[in-house]
């Protein structure tokens, strides 16, 4: 077994290689509350979350079903305790008041709460479909992304090259429900065990190495996986905790610089080590022959393929790519071209956008296999599992694609329903109520919608380079709600539709770090995966069709707006929700 001191040298040449990824992914899994909860003390400065009073204490919470809220609950909710930080709003304060990725034990208390104050049956029954989508999101998104970051930092270990497109690694081998099903069940036994003191810390050990065996074989069976964790921690569970151990110092100078030093270094230089000593059990494991063993099979994560075994299985790919190079479409010229390559937005017929495109493909396939080729990339032909799909089913998910008029006029109302649909959704849960949320009366807040396709827009020219539009997505974004709110509080003497004072990292209550970061996510997500899936449903639409359905939501959304310039929709939840939060917990006594 390698010493402590082996590890992490291991662990920091890993980080070296590809620091500036491993610091991204980690800060977006604190956010999910998936992990890293140590790096979020920074935002209790001002939250003031250990007192027994506070707005979001878990004791609180739970004491609100069916109790009378104590009057110091509400006398304490705009309590300011420190003028630099934000206080007890946001996800942020869920996050800070979950264990692990608890927060959907919150969400879920808070929904019995409106459920139990609702004498609406259809509230009701809305406020358990949010609950859903809740659970949905904590189901499938922050359990598996424990497992892709592991997946990373597995990959990082031997390969100097991370693709981004590992995101959806779980995806393209058909694996993802499958991993959401053995992370869940691993929480389950984690729950049961925690009811037993001695036993929650033993199972927490035993259990450590359960998300990169399933990182590793996605494909094992969740009861297997979890075994095969027990089994291969057997005579190292005390290691595991001196290891832990060792990082006390980091942990300290955390809590000292508010989770700063976390965010930048300790976090992965963590999980970097932690890779170490499950790649090193894993290594004695084989060599002792445990049972179940065999089935941690991923070879080629461990070691470069030979330039025989490349060429074996990429052979078609390398041919296919020198016949289309010589095959390339000329570059579009004129105002039209001008805008296409700009913007990706194009009025061409869709013959030549699909040929431009395809030739556009194939240099970026050009780029990506060029580094696995030459071993710098994880050959994902080589896992154990194959991919079903098929070489078209690339091209059939170009993210460097350029949109119709049509398209983007039809993104926008979407993902514009979608936000809307969201946030209704938060507020029932929270709430018990129904909210028409935003300035407008229909079922639409355009914020949402402008944010994705300015950054599908404006960023487009950037979109091959994923961590460079990150950066941009965050600055064009936060730009963007800012000037937004500051447009609509002059317009309309003051009246404010959000209002982010008390949160961590605020600009004049008008944008917070949490609300950027949110945007940021799902703009990422939005402009890499959701936009060209539904995209390629838009492109089946005929034109005769999709058209006139474009002129009809301009219409009604034009006239929605003119109407509410004048009759802005405002009211409980809408542009007075935090006196109205006070007036119902007051109302409860």
């Amino acid at each position: 077994m390698k010493t402590r001191k082996e590890l992490k040298k291991l662990a920091k040449k890993n980080i070296k290689t590809h620091y500036a990824l491993f610091v991204l992914i980690c800060i977006v899994s604190s956010f999910l509350s998936s992990e890293f909860l140590g790096s979020n003390y920074i935002f209790r400065a001002r939250e003031n979350i250990f007192p027994e009073d506070s707005i979001l204490s878990v004791n609180n919470v739970i004491n609100k079903i069916g109790e009378i809220i104590p009057q110091e609950y509400i006398d304490g909710y705009n309590k300011n305790v420190n003028k630099i930080f934000g206080r007890q709003d946001g996800i942020f304060s869920d996050i800070i008041n979950s264990v692990q990725s608890g927060r959907i034990h919150i969400k879920i208390i808070e929904g019995i709460e409106s459920i139990c104050h609702s004498r609406n049956v259809g509230i009701s029954i809305l406020i358990v479909l949010s609950l859903l989508l809740f659970f949905s999101v904590w189901y499938f998104v922050e359990n598996v992304y424990k497992v892709i970051l592991r997946r990373f930092f597995l990959e990082g270990r031997t390969y100097e090259r991370l693709s981004f497109h590992r995101f959806g690694f779980f995806i393209k081998i058909k694996k993802w429900n499958k991993v959401a099903f053995s992370m869940f069940l691993l929480t389950i036994y984690k729950l049961l065990w925690s009811l037993t003191i001695i036993g929650g810390i033993i199972k927490r050990y035993s259990y450590y190495l359960v998300p990169y065996i399933i990182a590793e074989n996605p494909d094992i069976d969740a009861k297997v996986a979890i075994k095969l964790s027990r089994t291969m921690m057997r005579g190292y569970k005390f290691k595991c905790f001196v290891l832990e151990l060792s990082f006390f110092w980091w942990n300290l100078l955390g809590f000292l610089t508010l989770g700063i030093t976390e965010i930048f270094i300790s976090n992965v230089y963590k999980v970097a080590t932690f890779t170490e000593f499950y790649a090193e059990i894993r290594r004695i494991a084989k060599n002792e022959k445990l049972h179940n063993v065999d089935l941690l099979n991923d070879k080629y994560l461990y070691e470069v393929a030979s330039v025989e075994t490349i060429n074996l299985s990429y052979g078609d790919i390398i041919k296919d790519i020198r016949l289309q190079e010589e095959n390339n479409v000329e570059e579009p010229k004129g105002i039209r071209g001008f805008i296409a390559k700009i913007f990706g937005v194009t009025t061409f017929s869709n013959e030549y956008n699909k040929s431009y495109e395809s030739s556009q493909l194939v240099k970026q396939k050009k780029k990506v296999y060029k580094s696995i080729i030459e071993g710098k990339e994880y050959p994902i032909r080589l896992f154990p599992i194959k991919p079903t799909e098929k070489a078209r089913r690339f091209e059939r998910y170009n993210y460097l694609r350029w949109y119709s008029v049509e398209s983007v006029v039809m993104l926008f109302f979407i993902i514009s329903f979608v936000g809307w649909l969201w946030e209704v959704a938060i507020h029932l849960v929270i709430d018990g109520r129904f909210v028409n949320r935003g300035m407008l009366h229909g079922p639409w807040t355009p914020i949402y919608g402008c944010g994705c396709i300015f950054i599908l827009m404006l960023l487009y020219r950037f979109r091959k380079s994923p961590v460079k539009h990150f950066w941009l997505t965050l600055l064009t974004c936060g730009t963007l709600e800012y000037f937004t709110s500051y447009a609509l509080e002059k317009v309309f003497n003051g009246t404010q539709w959000w209002n982010y004072t008390g949160y961590f990292i605020n600009l004049n209550g008008r944008i917070c770090a949490e609300g950027m970061l949110v945007f940021v996510i799902g703009g990422m997500a939005f402009v890499y995966m959701i936009a060209p899936i539904i995209d390629n449903m838009i492109r089946k639409i005929k034109k005769e069709i999709l058209i006139p359905i474009c002129i009809l939501l301009i219409l009604v959304f034009s006239m929605d707006f003119l109407y509410s310039v004048k009759n802005p929709n405002t009211g409980k939840g809408i542009t007075d929700y935090a006196k109205i939060q006070i007036e119902d917990l007051t109302n409860r006594e």
